[in-house]
């Protein structure tokens, strides 16, 4: 700021601490003047950017983005750079620490070599350099010494549980259990349980007629399969929330409301940058409804699959699942009617969390994958699952394949054999149950007849 530098005028920037206490050493160092003046006002504290709660782009920057088709950057001292996530419109993300993006910000633009090219001229026209405003390691010192005490951190703890009027205002229901409210658009009554029975259900030996729900590659990430970042209007859940009467304005983020499953089950496999085989010139989350050769929402297609009783699945590569651990990148496909997923590899939490939801992670045999078996994701698969009907509770990794045939729209079979990704003997009950959820209920069920 001193050397008279600015961010330009097409960047967008925004400030959000971790903590309030760390304003409190920004206006104690001084360090809060300048990051105003160029833009960086507090906007919030927490996840804001990394989750997509940074807000819309400026209009003829969006516009531009659409027009020209444009592969915009953003540069963030967050945690997460996963597509789609920082802002629909933005498909580079580039993690780096807070003075680099205050100097890409001054850039303007991320195709630059801070070491040599300037960041701007002064008000004389001299060229300015990041060697030239980047503070020494003695200056950091100095300033962190003089501007952080213990009583900081002190006072910010004795008012964390103060609130502001708004939040005091609000009024708390009474009771034991939680009063559901039919016309909330953030906490609704989830249908987990729906046709749970008391006994533990008998596995079927036989899983016929699947179809495929998608078709993905390697790397599929959980923010992929249950973005947490902004919704669009266009989507199936803004769709959802219009139809519930709020207002594009206050759509908020998937994040913010994983507490109603209508919501979050049409954000599943709803990223925009995810890439379905079965539509390959269709970015985002659409897949065909088949046999049919239409491109319709995922959300929709799992319906129709429903109501006709036809059991999904999920085709990917190596690596499915990585990134972020995230509930509802098994909840919501358990939601859509996903009974299997059938890759090359699994990330350890994710295939740990689609047992818990009661779907059945299968991996390929060394040496198949979709390209090896030419599958293409219109067949029909049949599973014979009887070595998982034989199970005692007593499997070790790695004992059981099951007979996979996927039938061609020819009629041509392809038969093939899967790994089962049970990998412990706790795994095993888990999925016996049909999940987590209704492993716990039935276990409570039986504590309070004990105890009763």
């Amino acid at each position: 700021v001193a050397r008279g530098l600015r961010c330009k005028p097409w960047v967008k920037t925004s400030l959000a601490p971790g903590s309030r206490v760390v304003t409190d050493y920004y206006h104690k160092s001084g360090l809060n003047e300048p990051l105003e003046k160029l833009g960086f006002h507090v906007v919030g504290y927490g996840c804001t950017t990394c989750i997509g709660n940074s807000g819309p782009l400026p209009e003829p920057v969006s516009l531009a983005i659409r027009e020209k088709e444009l592969v915009a950057a953003s540069v963030l001292s967050g945690n997460r750079n996963f597509e789609g996530r920082i802002n629909p419109e933005v498909r580079a993300n580039y993690l780096m620490s807070p003075p680099l993006v205050v100097a890409f910000a001054l850039a303007g633009r991320i195709d630059i070599n801070l070491e040599k090219e300037p960041l701007g001229e002064d008000a004389q026209g001299n060229p300015v350099y990041l060697r030239d405003i980047w503070p020494s390691d003695e200056e950091i010192t100095q300033v962190v010494a003089a501007s952080i005490d213990t009583e900081m951190y002190r006072r910010n703890a004795r008012e964390i549980y103060r609130g502001d009027d708004a939040w005091n205002s609000l009024r708390v229901p009474s009771g034991d259990r939680f009063a559901w409210q039919p016309d909330s658009t953030y906490i609704r009554q989830p249908t987990f349980f729906q046709g749970m029975t008391r006994e533990v259900p008998e596995i079927k030996p036989r899983l016929e007629n699947a179809r495929a729900l998608a078709v993905f590659g390697d790397s599929l990430t959980t923010d992929h399969i249950s973005p947490a970042g902004s919704i669009r209007e266009e989507s199936p859940a803004g769709a959802y929330l219009k139809a519930h009467g709020v207002k594009p304005s206050d759509f908020n983020s998937y994040g913010s409301r994983r507490g109603n499953h209508e919501v979050m089950v049409r954000g599943t496999f709803a990223n925009v940058r995810i890439r379905n085989r079965l539509v390959p010139e269709v970015e985002g989350g659409y897949t065909r409804r088949l046999p049919g050769d239409e491109a319709v929402s995922i959300y929709d297609a799992a319906v129709d699959y429903q109501q006709e009783q036809i059991p999904l699945l999920i085709l990917a590569g190596k690596e499915y699942g990585s990134g972020s651990s995230r509930d509802w990148a098994g909840k919501g496909p358990f939601l859509q009617g996903v009974k299997v997923v059938i890759a090359e590899s699994f990330e350890r939490i994710h295939r740990s969390n689609l047992i818990g939801m009661g779907i059945l992670p299968l991996e390929f045999m060394p040496g198949d994958s979709i390209d090896s078996l030419s599958l293409n994701g219109e067949e029909s698969f049949d599973f014979d699952l009887s070595p998982l009907c034989a199970s005692t509770g007593d499997t070790e990794a790695g004992e059981r394949e099951v007979k996979v045939c996927a039938t061609r729209q020819d009629g041509d079979p392809v038969h093939f054999s899967a790994k089962v990704r049970i990998d412990t003997p706790l795994e095993m009950e888990y999925y016996r149950h049909g999940g987590i959820l209704h492993y716990v209920l039935r276990q409570l069920s039986i504590q309070g007849q004990a105890e009763g």
